[in-house]
């Protein structure tokens, strides 16, 4: 394995790494957007059971202020995972940029070496036909 063959293996595995990396991220961003929505809807049906329920308008104000507090945790959270997956993405294209520029290295590498390995062919039968033409003419 040459060490072009060695470097895009690497930055393949590093491409692969950051992309369970975000697809965590990604996973848990949508938890946080899911129990937010739960507390969204409780807080709905706690509003209607209020409505309904004298008793239990006694203790909805304090319930909302929880419920506030409970979503606004749940806000921040969502918030710190975007910038963290804004992060993780910007990670990811830069390793797919690295993994294609190795690619292109080894490439271009095995070009030069067709290249070389035509140029030494037609070397060789030009020196048989040469030699050939010589014998032709002696």
């Amino acid at each position: 394995m040459s060490w072009a063959d060695s470097l895009i293996k690497l930055s393949t595995y590093e491409v692969e790494n950051r992309q369970l990396r975000l697809t965590e991220i990604a996973r848990k961003r949508a938890d946080a957007e899911t129990r937010l929505r739960v507390l969204i809807a409780e807080g709905e049906a706690e509003s209607k059971r209020a409505t309904q329920d004298a008793e239990a308008g006694w203790y909805h104000a304090g319930f909302a202020a929880g419920l506030k507090v409970r979503k606004a945790a749940i806000q921040a959270e969502i918030d710190a995972l975007e910038a963290e997956e804004r992060g993780a993405r910007e990670a990811l294209a830069e390793a797919f940029e690295e993994q294609k520029k190795y690619e292109q290295v080894a490439e271009n590498m095995r070009v030069a070496q067709v290249k070389e390995t035509n140029r030494r062919e037609n070397a060789e039968l030009d020196e048989v036909g040469m030699r050939a033409a010589r014998r032709q003419a002696s």
